[in-house]
């Protein structure tokens, strides 16, 4: 159970993949991009912009069937990137590793990248932008939304009488 959260901003989330994309230049050129969904979607239409990669593909892993952990499945596969061999894969987050391991099975000579990676499943990775520890819960910003907080001044003259 995560102890810690860290919340990821639309900002910084963008800087964190054009980091990741900067550092895969010299890794190209790269036949495509397979995203991880959902969460390596957008990270992986930044680098594929940045790397100037029009095939995009996805993979879709399920690892949960209502609220109990099951047996991961893949229930999109990412048929135009055959095997993997000159293809990148980007997800958002590696953390306990099950879906990294999946992919990895299904792309097996794909190059393997996402934005933050956890202890547990950074192995599984062949490069990431920030270690995250394994206790914390990552907030993406398609997970959130902005409330409005009132100022502290006005909660005050709230409660005053």
């Amino acid at each position: 159970m995560a102890v810690n959260y860290a919340t990821v901003t639309w900002d910084q989330l963008h800087r964190d993949a054009r980091i990741l994309a900067e550092a895969l230049v010299p890794r190209m050129p790269f036949k495509g991009v397979v995203a991880v969904t959902r969460g390596g979607m957008i990270p992986a239409a930044i680098i594929a912009r940045e790397l100037n990669c029009r095939l995009v593909e996805t993979i879709s892993v399920v690892t949960y069937d209502e609220e109990e952990r099951g047996k991961p499945t893949i229930i999109k596969a990412p048929d135009a990137a055959g095997d993997g061999e000159g293809f990148l894969v980007v997800d958002d987050l590696v953390d306990s590793g099950v879906t990294a391991r999946v992919v990895r099975e299904r792309l097996p000579k794909a190059y393997f990248a996402c934005l933050y990676a956890k202890p547990a499943g950074k192995a599984l990775t062949n490069h990431f932008v920030v270690e995250v520890p394994q206790d914390t819960w990552v907030l993406f910003p398609w997970d959130t939304a902005p409330l409005f907080v009132p100022p502290l001044a006005s909660r005050k003259m709230e409660g005053a009488d």
